[in-house]
């Protein structure tokens, strides 16, 4: 019996390519469940999900790049989807739980979200904003670990907002800002200091922000490190180069 349609093998390089996104899309669903959790101020169980979202979004790009995804499937954007599932986990969500948790307080909370908000939509607009050796030109809108941070040595309402506002004036500085993988350049020291916030940043999570002192400071040096570290090695283009 003849069939009535003409059916095709889908290429098992299709597949695996197609799956990558499929994880990348997973992001949304982690993003879902930390709104959830923030709007029910449940704030531990969001920044799980946070976590979560932020460990696929660190391990999707290398994936992509090894199975060729980009060239198996050109009809489908993965840094498309990446931004989108970045501006909520990354700008949306931190925005609103900075709101949410009262930590700055009115009216200075609208105005912080806002600026971030703003700020972070104007950013993702800029085609220019990676430098040719993967630095982020200008505040990366890592707003996640900044508030993050903010909520680890329970900032008080000032610090948190002059913090806020100084980071939305850098987004728009020509200052280098790290990212940890794809920085060549002092990779092995780098990557060290975010597995270190990570973990601390775990177990501050662990603890319900209820930290003891020495890990608030480990969690802020390390954070402080990761925000400046770029800028550094822009001022000493030599740091961390191997000599010919």
């Amino acid at each position: 019996m003849k069939l009535p349609f003409k059916y095709r093998r889908v290429p098992y390089a299709e597949i695996r390519a197609f799956s990558v996104h499929i994880l990348t899309a997973s992001g949304s669903f982690m993003a879902f469940l930390a709104l959830v959790a923030a709007a029910e101020e449940r704030f531990i169980d969001m920044w799980w999900w946070l976590g979560v979202a932020l460990l696929i979004d660190g391990i999707d790009g290398p994936i992509a790049r090894k199975l060729n995804v980009k060239e198996v499937l050109p009809n489908w954007s993965g840094v498309m989807l990446d931004n989108v599932i970045d501006y909520v986990t990354y700008v949306l969500i931190p925005a609103f739980a900075l709101y949410q948790s009262g930590m700055i307080g009115e009216p200075l909370s609208f105005v912080a979200a806002g600026l971030i908000v703003v700020s972070s939509a104007v950013y993702y607009a800029d085609t220019g904003t990676k430098t040719d050796e993967n630095f982020f030109s200008g505040f990366p809108i890592a707003w996640n670990m900044l508030v993050f941070t903010l909520f680890v040595i329970a900032s008080s309402e000032m610090t948190a907002f002059v913090i806020v506002l100084a980071a939305v004036i850098l987004t728009f500085l020509p200052i280098n800002f790290l990212h940890p993988v794809r920085v060549v350049r002092l990779r092995p020291l780098n990557l060290t200091v975010f597995a270190l916030w990570s973990v601390l940043s775990g177990y501050a999570l662990l603890l319900h922000f209820d930290s003891p002192e020495w890990l608030m400071w480990g969690v802020m040096l390390s954070s402080a490190y990761l925000f400046v570290i770029g800028g550094i090695m822009q001022m000493f283009p030599a740091l961390g180069r191997r000599s010919a």
